[in-house]
């Protein structure tokens, strides 16, 4: 998931479970049904959840593009630490 994906995904969420509150609070008032409110609430989350959990296509719209490194001939330090906690080899002479 992209930054604009991500960003696209917490609005949606924000949206989603807001919508879901309303309609859950109306059909609980309008039914006087406690049990009715949060269930129409329940499954409000459930649809969000599906909706901005998962990896959609639709979050990977603008993906990143990385920069090659500037030096990529150069070793890494990682091999530079490497090479000098290896003692030298030895000639075999005496």
């Amino acid at each position: 998931m992209d930054w604009q994906g991500q960003k696209l995904s917490e609005h949606l969420m924000q949206y989603l479970l807001l919508g879901s509150a309303i309609i859950a609070f109306l059909a609980g008032y309008l039914t006087s049904s406690y049990s009715t409110m949060l269930c129409t609430y329940l499954v409000g989350v459930i649809v969000t959840f599906l909706v901005t959990v998962p990896d959609w296509p639709f979050y990977n719209r603008k993906p990143l593009h990385w920069l090659e490194p500037m030096y990529a001939d150069m070793p890494s330090t990682r091999q530079i630490n490497k090479s000098k906690q290896q003692p030298p080899p030895s000639s075999g002479k005496k």
